[in-house]
């Protein structure tokens, strides 16, 4: 498990450009030149702790050596200062590389695939798990290539100082690294499920802000507030006893550090009782640098010890982040460019089957027609009886399980989805807005369009009045998930929004239901008119938006009920029939005999 965690992070890390290995190859020779300045100061040190007590010693000696120390402490704080910035560029362009990347995938994934990650825990690996990965690299690069290179060049100064040290030394650190592996075992798994409360509670937060009017109309505030603290309290909970493991290292490290320093002086007290007049001076000296060393080595261990602090939560994200960019996009891009295609806009659909994975089942059974250029075909059924799921198909939203569905004979799988896509103007069933204002929202489906253009597609999408009445016209704000207009301003300006693009192939997902009866029958009519050499989709609940296609197509359980048009099928289908009374009247039946 722990070399898998390894290889996520690794996997990571080859994101680097070469520009950024060439920064941590700078970074590198500023540390040693770091640590060879820090270790060169107690050699100093000891040195002025000779002239200190030896007799004859000048002054001017002391100075000079402490002159060099002071030099070695400047150059050491340069040294960390360029490393310190060298770092911080590095983890902040390779976060926005990842970050872009990552953006970049979730852009390319089916939307199946997006399924297999919720909404909030993907704005949670964009944002919170990169900034683990950042934090580490920032302090990886620094701590993780000081740490051993102070420890090993700090033990080699004094392993032949004094055996009794450097047993001290090594004891130390045996507890120092014990102390870190069993913190280690302890906090590791946990992690992971830090993450996965984060996801949590940015669902919770997310669902309570989208859905307020809701909340405020139905009085249950109480209610999401609770659900809030459960979510809350639960990563709260899960950070505490994290960082209550994790307060354990701080004073470990420091008891480990002065029980250090007071047994080098207890043990070099009985060696100077018990060594001659003249090694005095030299034992005095050698235990002085040794504590140096000895510090050295344990915050050595210590900047390890805040790595390994970090690297289990960052490793975790990386984890995360991986599982991304590692999913395999089901839908391949094709090759085929169709702006040569003259029948471009015909839809065939051959013995099509759908289900949304292998182990669901199917919402679509062997749907077979024809739909010519020119043509307008109206599709209707009960709520879930696959009429969206229909549609979706054919600009590879989804792909189909079985059969397959051809635009100007040639199959959607092998034409490239931009110019597939290009082809198509669709009217979703959840109208989606962006915030900027009316004119950049309309200008989203063609952004060469021209100021005529826009207000044309605005005028024939039955949109123009309300615009016109606005202070700003088409300048008016919109804001964010377009709460500032009515359900049927916003049908209209996605409507607006797709006629703009002049599709080969025009699908309306139920996207006039929130228009009355006049203006629906206003805006069916241009849309005649402005798509009349495009095939024209329409799906419909009420029968209204449906009745005046060429051909009409009766769903029933993902099944092709009858397909026929509207006189016709008020003879031959019984849904469709039933449909008509119950939204129109007997009456209906009266007009075709």
């Amino acid at each position: 498990m722990q070399k898998r965690r390894e290889k996520e992070m690794l996997k990571l890390i080859k994101n680097f450009t070469k520009k950024e290995w060439i920064l941590a190859l700078i970074c590198l020779v500023l540390v040693v030149t770091q640590v060879w300045l820090e270790l060169k100061m107690p050699d100093y040190m000891s040195e002025i702790t000779k002239l200190v007590q030896t007799e004859g010693s000048q002054m001017k000696d002391i100075l000079v050596n402490g002159g060099y120390m002071l030099t070695c402490a400047l150059g050491s704080l340069v040294a960390a200062v360029i490393t310190g910035y060298i770092t911080s560029r590095i983890s902040s362009n390779f976060s926005k590389t990842i970050r872009k990347k990552l953006f970049n995938k979730v852009e390319d994934l089916a939307m199946q695939e997006v399924k297999q990650f919720s909404t909030s825990s993907l704005i949670t690996r964009t944002t919170n798990d990169i900034t683990q990965i950042e934090m580490l690299i920032a302090m990886g690069l620094q701590l993780l290539i000081k740490a051993p290179i102070t420890a090993i060049w700090a033990i080699t100064k004094i392993l032949n100082k004094s055996w009794q040290w450097s047993a001290i030394t090594a004891v130390a650190v045996a507890i120092l690294m014990t102390t870190i592996a069993i913190i280690m075992v302890i906090v590791l798994p946990r992690f992971k499920k830090v993450q996965k409360l984060i996801d949590k509670l940015n669902g919770v937060t997310r669902e309570n802000l989208t859905g307020i009017r809701v909340v405020r109309a139905f009085n249950a505030e109480q209610y999401q507030e609770e659900k809030f603290d459960k979510a809350n309290n639960n990563l709260t909970n899960q950070q505490l006893f994290n960082q209550k493991v994790f307060a354990v290292m701080q004073p470990m490290m420091y008891i480990i550090m002065y029980m250090v320093i007071l047994s080098i002086y207890y043990v070099g007290a009985y060696l100077i009782k018990d060594a001659g007049m003249a090694d005095k001076i030299s034992l005095f000296g050698d235990m002085v640098v040794f504590s140096s060393y000895a510090m050295q080595v344990i915050m050595s261990f210590l900047m390890l010890a805040m790595i390994f602090m970090m690297l289990p939560r960052a490793q975790v994200s990386a984890n995360r982040i991986n599982e991304v960019l590692d999913t395999e996009i089901s839908i391949k891009d094709g090759k085929i460019n169709t702006k040569t295609n003259n029948e471009v806009g015909t839809v065939e659909f051959k013995n099509v089957s759908f289900r949304y994975n292998e182990h669901s089942e199917n919402v679509l059974e062997n749907i077979s027609f024809t739909a010519k250029q020119g043509e307008t075909i109206g599709i209707i059924g009960s709520t879930g009886c696959g009429k969206s799921s229909f549609v979706n198909l054919i600009p590879r939203l989804y792909d189909v399980s079985c059969g397959e569905i051809l635009i100007g004979k040639t199959n959607i799988k092998d034409i490239s989805l931009s110019q597939l896509r290009e082809n198509i103007g669709i009217v979703l069933q959840e109208n989606i807005l962006f915030s900027g204002t009316i004119e950049s929202n309309i200008r989203f489906g063609n952004e060469n369009a021209s100021k005529d253009m826009i207000i044309d597609s605005a005028v024939n999408a039955q949109a123009y009045e309300f615009i016109n009445n606005k202070e700003d016209k088409f300048d008016s704000e919109v804001e964010q998930r377009a709460k500032n207009l009515s359900g049927g301003q916003k049908q209209r300006l996605s409507i607006a929004r797709t006629l703009i693009r002049n599709p080969k192939i025009f699908i309306m997902d139920d996207s006039s239901s929130a228009l009355d009866m006049a203006t629906e029958a206003k805006l069916q009519n241009s849309i005649k008119e402005t798509m009349k050499d495009s095939t024209v989709i329409v799906i419909a609940q009420r029968i209204s938006g449906v009745m005046d296609a060429d051909k009409i197509i009766v769903m029933d359980d993902g099944k092709i009920a009858n397909i026929g048009t509207h006189k016709e099928l008020l003879k031959t289908s019984e849904i469709y029939r039933s449909i008509a009374v119950s939204q129109l009247g007997e009456e209906v039946l009266e007009s075709v005999g």
